[in-house]
């Protein structure tokens, strides 16, 4: 048998691997198997593309396999870093790399009591204060992550900028787009989520027993 039949053949055994990692890839509903299984198609089709000299097939699923190779770290890093967040302090740093920056002015209100929540705020410096409550919240605290879980979805306080700088947003949806493709972000989504709220009910119990507690009572001084 020549070289040209092995060719042959090693093309159509692999555009049958491929084509059955394609179709198993309808079958799947989150992300990171649906990017192993395009990892496992681009390299068959790789190696296919060399005996049967199909360079430009090669070329397309070497920068496919790039693509699909990033993704898949992304999503793997970023289940990572929720559950360490989960089982450490809580913090929402992980949803960085999926925020857009945005400049604020002192003065500026970012919004407002009432209206419709769309995303969630992270503070990165400047100085910020929510003005119902007359609470300012540090750099690092996340605004707003609370308002997706809520069925009205509207914001309870108006937070307002008190010293310029800088905070990063992302929207609901791309938080839903998230926990959508892949359920183990879901589930730790959820339990962070959680935990925050509990810490801020065990924060704000704290402040209520101190406002309870009766005041010391005063010596009196000697005549």
């Amino acid at each position: 048998m020549d070289t040209s039949h092995l060719a042959e053949h090693a093309g159509t055994a692999g555009m049958l691997f491929a084509s059955i990692f394609v179709v198993a890839t309808t079958t799947m509903r989150t992300m990171i198997p649906l990017r192993v299984f395009g990892i496992l198609t681009n390299i068959v089709l790789i190696a296919t593309s060399i005996p049967t000299r199909h360079y430009p097939t090669g070329l397309l699923h070497l920068v496919l396999l790039v693509l699909n190779s990033y993704r898949l770290h992304q999503m793997l890093q970023l289940v990572r870093d929720v559950r360490k967040s989960v089982n450490s302090d809580l913090s929402m740093e992980w949803l960085k790399p999926f925020m857009t920056e945005r400049k604020c002015e002192a003065g500026e209100v970012l919004f407002y009591k009432d209206e419709k929540a769309e995303d969630m705020l992270y503070i990165v410096s400047g100085r910020y204060k929510l003005v119902e409550s007359g609470i300012e919240l540090p750099v690092g605290a996340i605004v707003g992550e609370l308002g997706m879980l809520s069925p009205s979805n509207m914001r309870t306080q108006t937070l307002e900028c008190i010293k310029a700088g800088v905070i990063l947003s992302v929207s609901y949806t791309k938080v839903e787009e998230l926990y959508v493709q892949n359920p183990a972000f879901g589930f730790y989504f959820l339990r962070l989520s959680s935990a925050r709220l509990f810490q801020n009910i065990a924060t704000l119990e704290q402040r209520l027993a101190q406002q309870a507690a009766p005041a010391p009572a005063s010596i009196p001084k000697p005549a």
